[in-house]
C-alpha cells in the first residue's frame, strides 16, 4: 500500500481509539455509517456529472473514507480488515476477466453475456436459488426495478419488443385512475414499474433518463423564476404556463443557432 493509504488507515484507527479517539467516530456501527456511504456515492456521481475534477477527487476521497471506516469497524470485531476488502475485489476482478488474467488464448473483449454468466456462477456458489438473488434491497427504487427486470429477462421473462411494455403502461395508467384510495399506492407502483420496463425496452437506463429529466425541469423552472423577476408565486397558473412555453421556445431557438 502507498504511504497515503497507510496514513488514512492510521487516522481511522486514531479516530476509533477508545482512549483518545473522536466520540462521534467511536460511536458508529455498520448500520449508522451506511446512510453516509450512500450519500457519498451520490456526491461522487454529482461531481462526475458536473465534470469538476477537483470535486471528483475530493468526493472519491470521502467515499474511500467510508470503505476504510466500515473496514475498521469490522477489524475491531475480528471479522476482516481493509487488506481483506482489497484482496476480495482483486480476486473477483481477476476471476471475472479470465481472458486477461487467465487463458491468454481466450477471445478478448468481455462481452456482457460472459460477465453475467460469471456473476451467475458466483451467486450460485453462494447458494443463490433465484435469478433475483443478490439485487440489493437498499438500491434506489428506480434502479432496483431496472435490475430486477434485467435479471428476469436473462431467464426469458421479458417482452420481445416495445409493444408489450407500452400496452402495460397504458393498462396500469387506467388502473391507477380507477383505483379506490386504499389501492392507489399499489397501482402507482405498478405504473412506475411498467414505465421502467418500457424505457428499458427502448435500450435506455430509466435512472439516466429521469436524472436528465430532473436537470431539464430544474433548468427550465429556474429560468421561469428569472423571467418573473421575483414575482413567480403571484402569477396565475396560465401565466406560469406561458413562461414555461417561453423558456421552451428559447431553448429550441438556442439549439438552432
Amino acid at each position: 500500500m502507498t504511504q497515503q493509504v497507510h496514513r488514512l488507515l492510521d487516522i481511522m484507527a486514531t479516530l476509533r481509539d477508545p482512549a483518545r479517539g473522536c466520540e462521534w467516530d467511536r460511536a458508529q456501527t455498520f448500520e449508522t455509517i451506511v446512510p453516509h456511504t450512500i450519500e457519498e456515492a451520490y456526491e461522487v456521481a454529482d461531481a462526475v456529472e458536473r465534470g469538476d475534477p477537483a470535486d471528483i477527487r475530493d468526493e472519491l476521497g470521502d467515499l474511500l473514507f467510508q470503505v476504510v471506516f466500515q473496514a475498521r469497524i469490522a477489524q475491531e470485531a475480528g471479522l476482516f480488515a481493509f487488506d481483506d476488502v482489497a484482496a476480495a475485489i482483486a480476486d473477483k476482478l481477476e476471476a471475472r476477466h479470465p481472458h486477461i488474467f487467465g487463458d491468454a488464448d481466450m477471445p478478448g473483449g468481455m462481452r456482457e453475456e460472459r460477465w453475467e454468466a460469471i456473476k451467475a456462477q458466483e451467486r450460485a456458489s453462494r447458494g443463490a436459488q433465484s435469478a433475483l438473488d443478490g439485487v440489493a434491497v437498499a438500491l434506489p427504487a428506480l434502479s432496483r426495478a431496472e435490475k430486477l427486470q434485467k435479471r428476469a429477462a436473462r431467464v426469458g421473462f421479458d417482452w420481445p419488443d416495445t409493444a408489450g411494455p407500452r400496452a402495460k403502461v397504458v393498462e396500469e395508467l387506467d388502473e391507477l385512475e380507477q383505483a379506490p384510495p386504499e389501492e392507489r399506492l399499489a397501482e402507482a407502483g405498478d405504473l412506475l414499474f411498467a414505465a421502467v420496463n418500457l424505457v428499458r425496452a427502448h435500450g435506455l437506463s430509466a435512472e439516466d433518463a429521469l436524472r436528465a429529466a430532473n436537470r431539464k425541469f430544474e433548468r427550465r423552472f429556474r429560468a421561469m423564476e428569472d423571467l418573473a423577476e421575483g414575482g413567480f408565486e403571484s402569477l396565475s397558473l396560465e401565466e406560469q404556463e406561458e413562461l414555461w412555453q417561453r423558456v421552451k421556445r428559447g431553448e429550441a431557438a438556442g439549439e438552432g443557432d
